[in-house]
């Protein structure tokens, strides 16, 4: 027998109106005996029509979401909705609060934690609760995400290649209504235990975004967010109006994309986002810390394309990604 969430939503998920509230998870802990983790909640419905389900902060240091999705619960009007917007601006609350990848309680990582536990850690109880009863609510998912601390990506909405090819066309027609200047076909070094798996295996429209990085927003970055988001929701015939017309350029990731440290060290760019790289063109060196006179170690295209995504911080360790190269799709 499944155990039933101990999340409880403080606000009515199908009643008409603006609602704002939390999501209420009990957790005990050394400075509240019956303490609670508050996740804030939005649900905006007018009458019937399809649901959608917009969330930020999977990861809590990626802001770009977060900042579209308070705005967004604090101004949709209800008399322009058809159906139901769920938004929950940072879903897992606790790290976004410590400004961290994973959650500061589990060491969660929200992403790879689904479907979830009733009875798990915190980061699955809260991934039960959106397996279980809110994302079996909506026909179209909207995901925020960007590079956090540790990445920083050119902006661009994505969905992934699906074995269904109808289901891929919906989500891409999606990604390309969201209006990005840049729009991806995505691939994932892992995909077990992603929030993105376990919508699409539900057989909703998936769409999630990379708009930046380097642990904060810019205002660019912001306003692609926010635009993305009322544009998706009109594409969804939920939000009346046209869709904002944006041009977008797609991408793809195919294999060779993605090149790692096999050293630690201080890392040196050789390429910025959005420039064109040949395949065994240099896209880093790392230089050794540890002593002079050591030369540094290359790390070279293995496809040709146009850098994507690269590693933020200035020093690297063995393991860590250090750039993705993406290809104009045909």
């Amino acid at each position: 027998m499944i155990r039933p969430s101990p999340v409880v939503p403080t606000i009515p998920l199908d009643r008409d109106g603006v609602h704002h509230g939390h999501l209420r998870l009990p957790y005990s802990r050394d400075d509240s005996a019956w303490g609670s983790v508050m996740i804030p909640i939005c649900v905006v419905r007018n009458g019937s029509g399809p649901t959608a389900l917009l969330t930020g902060a999977n990861h809590g240091d990626e802001y770009e979401g977060p900042l579209a999705l308070f705005e967004l619960a604090r101004t949709l009007d209800p008399k322009q909705v058809s159906g139901s917007v769920v938004i929950v601006p940072a879903m897992n609350f606790p790290a976004f609060e410590a400004g961290t990848r994973t959650s500061p309680i589990d060491k969660g990582n929200m992403n790879r934690s689904f479907p979830g536990m009733p009875d798990g850690t915190v980061t699955q109880k809260i991934a039960d609760y959106f397996q279980r009863e809110l994302l079996p609510r909506a026909e179209i998912v909207l995901d925020f995400h960007s590079g956090g601390k540790t990445l920083d990506f050119l902006p661009f909405c994505a969905a992934h290649r699906l074995p269904d090819d109808a289901m891929s066309k919906r989500a891409f027609a999606a990604v390309e209504a969201f209006g990005a200047p840049w729009s991806m076909k995505m691939t994932e070094i892992d995909a077990v235990g992603m929030y993105d798996t376990a919508a699409e295996e539900m057989g909703k429209v998936f769409i999630t975004t990379e708009l930046g990085g380097g642990g904060t927003s810019r205002a660019e970055t912001v306003r692609i967010a926010r635009r993305g988001a009322a544009n998706l929701l009109k594409h969804a015939e939920i939000l009346r109006g046209p869709v904002e017309a944006a041009p977008t350029r797609w991408l793809d990731m195919p294999d060779g994309c993605f090149s790692f440290a096999e050293d630690s060290g201080m890392i040196e760019p050789a390429v910025d986002l959005g420039e064109p790289i040949a395949e065994g063109d240099v896209l880093a060196r790392i230089w050794p810390t540890g002593r002079t006179g050591q030369p540094p170690r290359e790390i070279r295209a293995r496809i040709s394309g146009l850098l994507i995504a690269r590693h933020f911080p200035g020093l690297v360790k063995a393991g860590d990604c250090v750039a993705v190269v993406g290809c104009l799709a045909e």
